[in-house]
C-alpha cells in the first residue's frame, strides 16, 4: 500500500515538473553600493538588461549613503550579512576587504582580459598577480569652460601654460566673470581639482608615481614642487573670499554663469548638463610648453567585486562577467556621462562634453592620483596632507617649497620604499 502511494506521489510530481508547475526559484543578488544617485539608472537600464539575458537571476540594486557606506558594508560584511555584489572604491580600502578574505579573487573571471593592467591596479594587489574587483570606470580631470564668455572676449582654448595664464589675465581685466572658480575652504577641492589635476604635466604621469613609491623620486624634487608654484599662481584669478568658498559654492558660481572656466572633475557633467544655462566645452591640463607630452589623471573610482561568502556565487560570476562586457560599458558610461568605462573596447558617448574628456585618452597620457595606491596608509595620510598644503600653497600660508618638505617628511616618518 506504501509503495503504491509512493509511486503515485512521485508520478505526480514528474507530471508537475514536466507541464511546468514546479521549477526552480529565481536566484536574487544584492548589489552593495554608495551610489545612491544611481539607483533610477540601475533599475531602469541595467537591471533590465542584464535579466533578459540571464533569466532565472533577479538583481537588486541596495545602495547606502556615500559617507556610511564604508563603516556600513564593513560592518554588514563582519556580520555576515553583506550582498553578494560589492560595490568597490579604488586602491586601499578594498585592498583591505581582499586582504580579510571578503571579497573573492576574480583574476580568472572572463571578461577580465577586456582590461588592461593600468585599469585593474585600483583594485589588484600590489604585485598585480591578484584582481578582486571588475573595473567599471574612471574620472578624468581637466577644465571645464563657458563656451559664451570665451566666445565675447575672443579667448581661444588654450594648450600651454602661457596661454592659460593669458586666457585668465584676459578675463579678469574684462571683470564680467570670476577668471576660475575653486574655494580651498574644503581642503580636497584644492588637491583633487588643482594639483592632481594639473600635476601629471611636471611628474610625467606613471613614470613619477612610480618612482615616488619606488623612492627614486621625493616630494621635494623639483617636478612634485612645480605643481604647487602653479597652483600658488592662481589666487589672484579665484575671486574675491575664495578661501570661504565651499566645493557646491565653487559649482554655483560656475553654474550660474559668474565664473568662466571651473577646474574640473568628469563627475560634474550630468550636473553641470542639468544646470547651466550656456554652452560649455572643456580642455585638459595644459602643458607647461608647446610639444609638451601632455598628461591626464584618468582615475578609477568604482568597480564591483563578489562578496566571498556569497550563497550564489555562481550567478554572481555570471553578473561580474557581464559588468566586464562591451554592452555594460556602454549602457553605464552613457547613462551617468562622465564616468568613463575602463574596458578596452572604446565607448562612443552620446553627450558631446563627456565625448571631449574621453576623447583625451589618446593624445595624453592616462595617470591616476599619486596619493592613492601604498602612498596613504600610513600616518600621516599623504591624500589628507596634501588636501592641506595644496590649500595653504594657494592661500599663501604656506610657500610650495614648505608645503612640499612637509609631506616628504610626513610620508619618510612612516614609509620605507621596498629596496
Amino acid at each position: 500500500m506504501k509503495n503504491t502511494a509512493l509511486k503515485s506521489l512521485l508520478l505526480a510530481s514528474s507530471l508537475l515538473s514536466s507541464a511546468g508547475l514546479v521549477h526552480a526559484a529565481d536566484v536574487t543578488l544584492t548589489v552593495e553600493s554608495w551610489r545612491n544617485d544611481d539607483l533610477q539608472i540601475w533599475q531602469e537600464k541595467i537591471i533590465p538588461a542584464f535579466e533578459a539575458k540571464n533569466p532565472g537571476i533577479k538583481i537588486v540594486f541596495s545602495p547606502t549613503a556615500p559617507t556610511e557606506y564604508n563603516a556600513s558594508l564593513n560592518a554588514k560584511l563582519d556580520a555576515g550579512s553583506a550582498g553578494d555584489i560589492i560595490t568597490c572604491r579604488p586602491f586601499d580600502a578594498s585592498r583591505e576587504l581582499f586582504n580579510k578574505k571578503q571579497l573573492a579573487d576574480i583574476t580568472s573571471l572572463p571578461g577580465m582580459e577586456n582590461f588592461s593592467p593600468v585599469a585593474k591596479a585600483a583594485w589588484s594587489t600590489d604585485d598585480g598577480k591578484s584582481t578582486f574587483c571588475v573595473p567599471m570606470a574612471s574620472v578624468i580631470h581637466g577644465f571645464i569652460y563657458n563656451k559664451d564668455a570665451f566666445d565675447k572676449l575672443g579667448i581661444s582654448v588654450p594648450k600651454t601654460q602661457d596661454e592659460f595664464y593669458a586666457a585668465l589675465d584676459k578675463i579678469k581685466a574684462d571683470g564680467t566673470y570670476i577668471p576660475l572658480a575653486m574655494g580651498t575652504k574644503d581642503l580636497w577641492e584644492a588637491a583633487t581639482m588643482g594639483y592632481q589635476n594639473i600635476g601629471p604635466n611636471y611628474w610625467k604621469g606613471e613614470d613619477g608615481r612610480a618612482a615616488l613609491i619606488a623612492g627614486k623620486q621625493k616630494l621635494t624634487d623639483a617636478e612634485w614642487v612645480k605643481p604647487f608654484e602653479e597652483l600658488a599662481k592662481w589666487k589672484p584669478y579665484l575671486g574675491d573670499g575664495f578661501e570661504a568658498q565651499t566645493y557646491s559654492d565653487s559649482q554655483n558660481l560656475f553654474t550660474l554663469g559668474r565664473a568662466a572656466i571651473y577646474p574640473a572633475g568628469s563627475w560634474e557633467i550630468s550636473i553641470f548638463n542639468s544646470q547651466a544655462q550656456f554652452k560649455m566645452g572643456a580642455f585638459p591640463p595644459p602643458v607647461p610648453k608647446a610639444g609638451d607630452t601632455g598628461y591626464i589623471s584618468d582615475h578609477p573610482d568604482i568597480g564591483v567585486g563578489l562578496n566571498a561568502k556569497s550563497t550564489h556565487a555562481e550567478e554572481a560570476k555570471k553578473f561580474l562577467s557581464w559588468v566586464a562586457s562591451p554592452e555594460f560599458a556602454d549602457i553605464y558610461a552613457n547613462s551617468l556621462p562622465g564616468f568613463f568605462s575602463l574596458n578596452s573596447t572604446p565607448v562612443k558617448m552620446s553627450d558631446p562634453l563627456a565625448q571631449e574628456f574621453v576623447s583625451w585618452r589618446g593624445p595624453y597620457k592616462s595617470t591616476v592620483r599619486s596619493t592613492y595606491q601604498i602612498l596613504s596608509r600610513g600616518t600621516p595620510n599623504l591624500e589628507n596632507e596634501t588636501w592641506v598644503e595644496s590649500a595653504n600653497v594657494i592661500n599663501g600660508t604656506d610657500t610650495p617649497a614648505v608645503a612640499a618638505k612637509k609631506l616628504q617628511d610626513g610620508l619618510d616618518s612612516w614609509y620605507k620604499p621596498a629596496k
